[in-house]
This record gives C-alpha cells, structure tokens and sequence, in this order.
C-alpha cells in the first residue's frame, strides 16, 4: 500500500535530504544503502511492529525516506489517525510531518489539489515552530498557498509530554466541507476549518480523494539549516496508520424564526436557534443561502473553535444573517403641461381629417397645378394624423424607477447541517438536515 519518493529535487522547499526506497527499489539514487542494515537503512519495520523512518547524515550528506499512497491507495473521508514518535527538534534541521495531497495532483497542480498536514513538526527557532512541545496543521489551498489557511492549527503538550518522549496518536476527522484536528482524543479537536474559512475567491479541494505521506524532511524552508547539534539518525517511529468510518445521526434543527426586514437594513436581519444535536455525535458544520434577489446569506455560531460550527457536547447557537440590496426611490418629474386625453385626440383627428378632405376637392375642381398642391398637401396631412393619433394621455407628475436591490416580497432562507460523517460532494443538496425561514423583503 505505500511507495516511495526518490530523489534530491528540493521538493519545493530547498530541502537537503536524498530520498531512498528500501535496498533493490527501482531507480534508487547512487548515494542510498545498496546492503540492508538497520543503521543505514531509511525505512524499515522493527521487530516490534513499528515502522522506523530515519534521516541519517553520511559524510555531510543526508539521506531520508518520504513514503506514500499514491498510485496504489486514495481516501475520502474518515478519521485519520497515526500513531507516532518524533524524532527531537529542539535544534534546527528536522522537518516530519504526517499528511495528504490532492490525487490530482498531476492535473491539478499544487497548491491547487489541496494538501492537510495532518502532523507538521519543526525547530522553535525557525519562524516559532512547535519543536518538541507541540504539533501544527495546516490545509492549503489555490488562493493560500504556502501560508495555507489563517490561521490555521496549534497545539500544546500538557507538561511534561513531549512529542519525542512518547507515541501519541495525530488524527484528523474529514467530512464534507470540514477537517477537525486532534492530538490524541478524536472528541476534543483543537483546530477546525471548514469551506466557509475560505476567502470568496478561492475553492476547498477537500471533498475529493487524496493519498497519504509520511517522511522526514531535512533542511529547507522551516526545517532550518542543519549542524552537528542535528540528531543523526533523527528518527521517526510510526505504530500504525488508519482510517476510521462511522456514522452520527442528523441534527435536529426545529423552527427558527422568521424575519421581516426592508430591503438594505443591517438590523432585524437574522435569525437565530439552538439546534439539536445527539450526544457524543461530534460536530456539525452550518452554511446558508436564500432565493432573495441580489441577497446573500451568512452563518455564525457560538463555537469557541469555528464560527460556521455547532459542538453537540454544548448548547450553541446558530445564527442565520441576510445582507440584502436597498432599493431606489421614485424619482420627480419636472412641470410640464397637461397633454390631451387620447379620446380627445381621436375627435381632433376625425374633424381635422373632414376638412382637409373638402379642402382636397376643391382644389382638385381648380386645375392641374391646384392638384399638385393637393397631392403635396395630403401627404403632410397624413404625417401629421399618424403623430397625433399616437399621443398619449399621461398626465402623472412622478415616474418610479426601476428596481434596483432586493424586489420586496416573500422569500426563504435555507439553513444546511452537515455532520462529521458527511460522506457527500459537500453541495447543500446533500446536506444530513436542513430547514426552511421565511423571509419577507420589505
């Protein structure tokens, strides 16, 4: 289930360490172990069931292992989890990490497939690593890039565990529109993001298969510049990699109450509830849209740790806000005289039309020249007719214009619940629960 990267290529990161597979790999570079020995070997597995990945420092050369799923396993959703010890940070030139790439990566390239950093360890004194003490995770997406999404994850050993002492199990629960991360207990995640953390112009590539990654980088953009203090072999144990699925049952979202708002008002926009979530059924992720012309909808919760979640372990809140478009007022026209009624210029036409015909023969009677003339005359009389039967009989003083922000009337808003076992494509169509409010646009 797991292969290998080879090679010397930077990786994007300036890294120093040479990739090797195991002895006899295909296209192994030069400068990997040709004979097995757990000395120079870059990965292996113990007599104890655990695989050791370790970076060894040769002469001034670092070699390492960078193994992975690829090509041969993909995942998508689950619970996420590796049980691993680290090698010391405490000095700068480690870098592991535990984590995953978009498998369309090679459609679809970084950073736009996605990547998790599931666990992400280096130095202190390269730009405030966690070092021993702590863990990072960090998703990254088209628009973030190497920052990845802000903020993004923390976490703190109680005193005085270290993540070089012991095992400890890193994990990441992935839905639909949201990965929660955790350090050792799945029922108390210190970092959330969802799809709604993302700025409006980026996408989460999160809803797609990924593969895995586990490895010891050295050197490079945050794993500092190594030195003899640099722990040589540094190594990484892992007791297992696995994924977990299972299903939590939908929330309940009741009647939230409606509201009545004039269009453009920033008050009395919102509606607010405490949905009702199973005990023990972890998160649920809230997002919202509406039919409201020109409107939009948006989601706030009471959530410590994300403002578009609800923990069912707590009695949070949801609160649904439309931001909608105010309309113009109706414009003044300036005075101007009353124009006639259309039956009055049907009568004006018809007596107008009886003059001009006996005016017709008459010189029609009087030669060949009085018959141009008439000719002449009855052509402009025409014109003329045409233009005032048109005329209409508008007398109104004001004009209204045409509307230009949310038309008043009876609309919805749609709120949507995703639970953490949300196996979908993350569109709100195939949302665990959802509830209708109705909305009047005044």
């Amino acid at each position: 289930m797991w292969t290998y990267d080879l090679g010397n290529s930077g990786f994007g990161n300036n890294e120093v360490e040479t990739y090797c597979g195991p002895v006899g790999t295909p296209n192994n570079p030069a400068s990997c172990p040709t004979t097995f020995s757990t000395s120079t070997a870059n990965a292996y597995v113990d007599g104890s069931g655990h695989l050791v990945i370790q970076a060894i420092n040769n002469g001034g050369a670092w070699t390492s292992a960078r193994m992975k799923t690829q090509g041969l396993q993909n995942f998508q959703y689950g619970r996420m989890e590796a049980s691993i010890q680290l090698p010391d940070t405490t000095n700068q030139g480690l870098w592991p990490a535990f984590w995953m790439l978009g498998s369309d990566i090679s459609t679809m390239p970084w950073p736009a497939c996605g990547e998790t950093d599931i666990l992400e360890v280096w130095s202190q004194a390269v730009l405030n690593g966690p070092g021993p003490l702590g863990n990072r995770s960090t998703l990254h997406t088209a628009a973030t890039d190497g920052a990845g999404v802000q903020p993004n994850g923390g976490f703190t050993f109680p005193a005085p565990q270290t993540n070089s002492s012991a095992f400890h199990t890193y994990g990441m629960i992935w839905s639909a529109n949201m990965q929660q991360f955790y350090v050792d207990n799945p029922q108390q995640p210190y970092y959330i993001a969802t799809a709604s953390d993302l700025k409006p112009n980026d996408t989460w590539p999160f809803n797609l298969q990924f593969f895995l990654l586990l490895n010891v980088a050295v050197g490079g953009t945050l794993g500092g510049t190594p030195s003899a203090a640099t722990p040589n072999p540094g190594i990484l144990m892992a007791d297992y990699v696995r994924q977990y699925s299972g299903t939590v049952a939908a929330p309940a979202l009741g009647n939230p109450p409606a509201i009545s708002v004039k269009a453009g008002a920033t008050t009395g926009n919102a509606s607010s509830f405490t949905p009702g979530l199973a005990a023990g059924s972890g998160f649920a992720f809230f997002t919202c849209d509406t039919d409201a012309p020109k409107a939009t909808c948006a989601i706030l919760t009471t959530d410590a740790l994300n403002a578009h979640v609800v923990n069912s372990n707590a009695a949070e809140t949801v609160t649904a806000t439309v931001t909608t478009t105010a309309n113009s007022a109706a414009l003044p026209l300036a005075a101007k005289p009353r124009k006639p009624a259309h039956g009055q210029n049907l009568w004006v036409t018809a007596m107008s039309g009886m003059l001009a015909i006996w005016y017709c023969l008459v010189k029609w009677r009087q030669g060949e020249g009085s018959r141009r003339y008439a000719w002449r005359f009855a052509a402009a009389f025409i014109v003329l007719v045409a233009a005032v039967a048109g005329c209409g009989g508008d007398s109104s003083g004001t004009v209204t214009t045409s509307s230009s922000g949310t038309t008043p009337g009876a609309y919805t808003v749609h709120v949507y619940a995703f639970t953490e076992t949300n196996s979908s494509d993350g569109t709100n169509a195939h949302a665990d629960a959802q509830v209708a409010i109705p909305l009047t646009v005044n």
